[in-house]
C-alpha cells in the first residue's frame, strides 16, 4: 500500500481513500495472479488484468464522467496512486493500466464526440484494449523522423508504414496511430488516427519479447484505409496531441517507478530483519542500514517530485513539462538504484527468477527509456533553465 505520509500536502481526502482502496485491491486481486512464464502467457494475462482493473473502475481516472469515467478531467494524482499500487504488486498490471491510459488519452483530448461516445465507456470498463503507436525504427526520441504516412483524399486516409516497440501490439482492439499526412511540414504534418485492430491493411508483424513480461511488438500498415472520421483532432495536429498525452502521463511513469521501488524496499527490510549473518541480523550491520536509509531517502524524494507534478496539473497548470521531466528522470533512476540495493541485501535469493525483487530488477529498466529517456528529460530540464537564464540576462 502506498505510504502517503510524505505526500499528504499534495493529496485530498479522496486520494487518501483511494490509496487505501487500490492498495487492498492490488493485494487481493492482482498479487495472487501467477507470474507469466512466457510472452503468450503474458498476453493472455493482460486481458485478465484489463477486465479486473476495468471492473474496479480505475481506468475511469482518465475518462470524463460524461463517458463513464470518474472525473470531469483526468486526475493525475489518482492515476499515480493507482500505478504505484499496481506496479508494486505486478509490473505487468501497471503496464496494462499505463497503455490503456496512453492509448485512450488522445481521444479524451481531441477526439470527436461520436468517437468518445463509442470508445471511452468501453475503455473505462476494460472491455476494449488500447495501444499508442508512435515509435518507429528510425523515430524514437526523434519523432520528426517518422516515416509512416497517412495520405489524405476525399474519403479519408491511406496509411502505409511500420511501427515497432508498441505495447499491446497484437492484442489491442484499437491503436492511436501517428503518421505523416504532409511530410514537407515536419512535425506539423503529423496526424493522429484511430485505427481498429481488424481494419484491412493493418497487420501484426511479430511480438518483441522483453526479459520482463510485457506484450510488445511490431505492426505494419499496407494500404490501410481509414475514414476521415477516424482522425483524432485536426489534420497536422497529431504531434501536438501526442506530446500533450505524454506531458500528462509522464508523471505516472515516475509513480510506477515509486511502486516498484517501494516493493523492493519492503522486501529488503523484511529480509534484513530475519536473515542472520556473522552472529546477528543483517539489519544490525551498519552497511545494511546505510543501504536502507539511502533507499528510503531516494523513494521519498521521488514521491515528492511525482505528486508535486501531478498536483500542479490537477490544479489547472496548462503544461507540466519540466515538472514531469524532473519526476520521471529522478524517480526512474532512483528506482533502479533502490531495486539494485534491495537485491544486494537479499544476496543469492535475490537473483532467483522466482523472487519478486529479481522480477522488479528486470522490469524497472524499461521505465528509464519509454515515454522519453532519462537523457531526453535532462535536455528538457536544461533547455528550460537556459531559456529562463537567457531571458533574465536580456
Amino acid at each position: 500500500m502506498t505510504d502517503t505520509r510524505a505526500i499528504r500536502a499534495f493529496l485530498e481526502p479522496r486520494h487518501l481513500d483511494l490509496a487505501r482502496e487500490v492498495g487492498e485491491f492490488a493485494c487481493r486481486e492482482i498479487a495472487p495472479l501467477p507470474v507469466p512464464g512466457n510472452d503468450d502467457e503474458a498476453r493472455a494475462q493482460a486481458r485478465v488484468i484489463l477486465s479486473l482493473v476495468g471492473r474496479a473502475g480505475y481506468f475511469g481516472y482518465v475518462i470524463p464522467k460524461a463517458f463513464g469515467g470518474q472525473c470531469d478531467q483526468p486526475d493525475l494524482r489518482s492515476c499515480s496512486l493507482v500505478r504505484e499500487a499496481l506496479a508494486a504488486a505486478s509490473p505487468l498490471a501497471d503496464l496494462i493500466y499505463a497503455v490503456q491510459c496512453l492509448g485512450s488519452m488522445p481521444i479524451v483530448l481531441a477526439g470527436s464526440e461520436a468517437m468518445k461516445a463509442r470508445w471511452l465507456p468501453r475503455v473505462a470498463r476494460g472491455e476494449v484494449m488500447a495501444a499508442f503507436a508512435m515509435t518507429e525504427p528510425e523515430a524514437g526520441s526523434d519523432v520528426s523522423s517518422m516515416k509512416t504516412t497517412a495520405r489524405p483524399d476525399d474519403r479519408g486516409y491511406t496509411v502505409d508504414g511500420f511501427k515497432t516497440l508498441i505495447s499491446n501490439a497484437g492484442i489491442a482492439d484499437f491503436y492511436s496511430v501517428f503518421a505523416t499526412s504532409d511530410p514537407a511540414k515536419g512535425t506539423r504534418g503529423i496526424s493522429c488516427l484511430l485505427v481498429e485492430a481488424e481494419t484491412p491493411g493493418l497487420r501484426f508483424v511479430k511480438p518483441q519479447v522483453l526479459s520482463a513480461p510485457h506484450p510488445l511488438g511490431q505492426i505494419a500498415f499496407e494500404s490501410c484505409r481509414v475514414p476521415a472520421s477516424a482522425r483524432i483532432g485536426q489534420e497536422g495536429e497529431g504531434f501536438k496531441v501526442g506530446m500533450a498525452t505524454l506531458d500528462r502521463l509522464r508523471t505516472t511513469v515516475a509513480a510506477a517507478a515509486c511502486g516498484m521501488a517501494a516493493r523492493a524496499l519492503s522486501e529488503a527490510t523484511r529480509y534484513a530483519l530475519q536473515r542472520r549473518q556473522f552472529g546477528k541480523p543483517l539489519s544490525e550491520h551498519q552497511i545494511t542500514q546505510q543501504k536502507l536509509a539511502r533507499m528510503a531517502i531516494d523513494l521519498t524524494a521521488s514521491r515528492l517530485l511525482v505528486y508535486r507534478s501531478a498536483w500542479e496539473k490537477d490544479g489547472g497548470a496548462e503544461r507540466v513539462t519540466v515538472e514531469s521531466a524532473m519526476a520521471k528522470a529522478f524517480a526512474t533512476e532512483a528506482a533502479q538504484r533502490i531495486i539494485d540495493d534491495g537485491l544486494q541485501i537479499l544476496g543469492g535469493i535475490g537473483v532467483l527468477a522466482e523472487h519478486p525483487v529479481e522480477r522488479l530488477y528486470r522490469a524497472i529498466r524499461a521505465l528509464r527509456i519509454y515515454e522519453g529517456t532519462t537523457e531526453v528529460q535532462h535536455l528538457i530540464i536544461a533547455g528550460h533553465l537556459l531559456k529562463e537564464a537567457n531571458g533574465h540576462r536580456a
